[in-house]
């Protein structure tokens, strides 16, 4: 057996002094135990102990605007563990004309045997028929729980078919995520700064205002009411769509994430990323297109987002917090809309630093126990994977992270192992790092710095 002792272990009822033993993948005891000769021991003396950290919402190896994110499964987990992070749900997307059982076995084969971390997929649905309404139980039953639809790009569905998918969703208990932004209205304003000669990257918060993320978490929140079905509502970045939830949840009398996991019925799930809660949109006139390295889709926003955004953490009324990693170089990917703001590759890297920066972020004002449900027991609810994941009890799988709230050190692209070339918290000095990081009881991680292990498997939800 493996044995964690000394730490102050993060459980569902608190913080507790005990030792924890793993073994065969599994936790397989949490209390005062004495090692025996054969077992390993790892002091955690000055450290928390938190089950393993889990990304809902990841972008490795993903064709997108005419180019592949920089990130596959092999370096985008091991930048993952590296961080802290044990687990990934990333996007098995169906293009148009492509089917879902098709898309899953797709993205399937892009993790098998590279993932370092632990792997499930959301589907993304951009092409909804009857043919993806029949396959929808199949996906049930290959684990897929979770569902994703877009309003705005070339993905986009239109409201009756949203409104389609989730009642079909509903049905064998899925949760369907959504992209909200009104890809109409971008659209225009897109064409209005261009035409007007505006193309550099200021333009890019200017053509994606509020108003349209807000209106379509509106949209989003009606559609989910209709059909009586749960919806999450995923990096929401701006006070006008926490005014839209805050509306929403008011007049249907539901709030997010019960002390049971996902109810029957209408419920709303919000989740936030660290960089809307720490960079505004000034980023975007930095000089010599730096401000590139900020385009992510919904874009930074105002300081006033940023305090309400921080707020809403604080009130519970933020449930996931999660990274959209969606990596670009900046040499090479980035500079393809030099010319044209639009043509720049949308996505920002994230999946290293997400717990550290977040802690940062927040320091001392959250809890180590608020910190384990927003990073790991919350997403592990709302994706269908607790008590599996996300809690540090028995019989529970072996992701278990020893995290050392003091040591400090500087985020660089320097030291990071995602597979880019930047990252957006160049020079920031956080104080705590994933001390030990353990993959189903496997070492997968170590000060930072990941060992040989792949230990990563399909999680079935």
């Amino acid at each position: 057996m493996t044995i964690i002792t000394n730490g102050r272990l993060i459980t569902p009822e608190g913080e507790v002094r005990a030792s924890l033993a793993m073994k065969d993948g599994k936790i397989v005891r949490i209390g005062e135990m004495t090692p025996s000769p054969d077992d390993e021991v790892i002091d955690a003396a000055g450290c928390l102990v938190y089950p393993g950290f889990i990304d809902g919402h990841t972008h490795l190896d993903l064709p997108v605007a005419g180019t592949v994110t920089a990130d596959d499964f092999a370096s985008g987990t091991t930048a993952a563990v590296a961080g802290g992070t044990t687990t990934v749900v990333d996007f098995a997307t169906q293009y148009k004309g492509d089917d879902v059982l098709n898309a899953l076995k797709t993205w399937k084969e892009k993790a098998e045997g590279k993932a370092r971390a632990n792997y499930a997929f959301h589907m993304a649905i951009c092409d909804w028929n009857e043919q993806v309404r029949r396959d929808l139980p199949a996906l049930r039953e290959e684990g897929v729980t979770s569902f994703k639809v877009y309003m705005a790009y070339d993905t986009a569905l239109t409201d009756e078919q949203i409104l389609d998918v989730l009642t079909e969703v509903k049905k064998f208990g899925g949760v369907t995520g959504c992209h909200c932004e009104n890809g109409g209205l971008v659209t225009a304003l897109q064409k209005q700064y261009l035409a007007a000669g505006h193309t550099d990257t200021s333009a890019h918060p200017l053509s994606r205002p509020a108003e349209v993320e807000a209106e379509a978490v509106n949209r989003f929140c009606y559609l989910g009411r209709l059909a009586d079905a749960p919806i999450n509502i995923v990096h929401l970045s701006t006070e006008l769509g926490l005014h839209e939830v805050r509306r929403a949840r008011e007049a249907a009398g539901c709030g997010g994430l019960s002390a049971h996991g996902i109810s029957g019925g209408f419920r709303i799930y919000v989740e936030s990323c660290p960089q809307y809660m720490l960079f505004d949109d000034s980023v975007y006139a930095l000089p010599d297109f730096e401000g590139a390295k900020y385009v992510c889709s919904p874009p930074l926003r105002k300081p006033s987002d940023i305090a309400a955004l921080k707020g809403a953490v604080m009130s519970g009324e933020i449930d996931t917090i999660a990274t959209d990693h969606c990596s670009f170089r900046f040499d090479t990917q980035k500079q393809a809309g030099r010319e044209d703001f639009t043509k720049i590759p949308n996505g920002a890297p994230g999946i290293e630093h997400r717990p550290a920066v977040f802690m940062k972020i927040f320091g001392d004002a959250l809890t180590p126990s608020d910190y384990m449900r927003l990073l790991s027991e919350n997403p592990a609810k709302v994706f269908g994977m607790f008590p599996r994941k996300g809690a540090l009890i028995e019989e529970a799988d072996a992701d278990v992270v020893v995290w050392d709230p003091e040591d400090a050190w500087t985020i660089s692209a320097a030291n990071q192992h995602q597979r880019v070339d930047y990252t957006p918290f160049e020079g920031m000095t956080v104080s705590g790092r994933a001390k030990y990081v353990f993959v189903n009881g496997i070492l997968a991680a170590k000060d930072g710095e990941p060992t040989a292990a792949v230990a990563g498997q399909y999680i079935r939800r």
